[in-house]
């Protein structure tokens, strides 16, 4: 046999007149033969949520983060160095 007789066609397949359900559909059916699913009531509007009050977000360019995290390592060493204080 060729391959290109063994190529599976789709539009023959789709055009099946019995499809086997997937797995998930077997696994479910045989599930609910025995234990049928609850009813589950519609789901209707969501309730609203209460609004929060929006605090304007203050954008600041990168190099403020770089200037902000190299001053408190700064003033960290400053304030240990006056403080005296020994490591090792």
């Amino acid at each position: 046999m060729a391959d290109e007789e063994r190529e599976f066609d789709l539009r023959w397949a789709d055009g099946a007149e019995h499809k086997e359900p997937s797995a998930r559909a077997r696994m479910l059916a045989a599930k609910w033969k025995d234990q049928p699913p609850e009813a589950v009531p519609f789901r209707g509007e969501p309730a609203r949520r209460r609004r929060r009050l929006r605090v304007p977000v203050v954008r600041r360019g990168p190099w403020v983060s770089v200037v902000v995290v190299f001053g408190s390592i700064a003033v960290a060493i400053l304030a240990l160095g006056y403080s005296g204080f020994q490591g090792f």
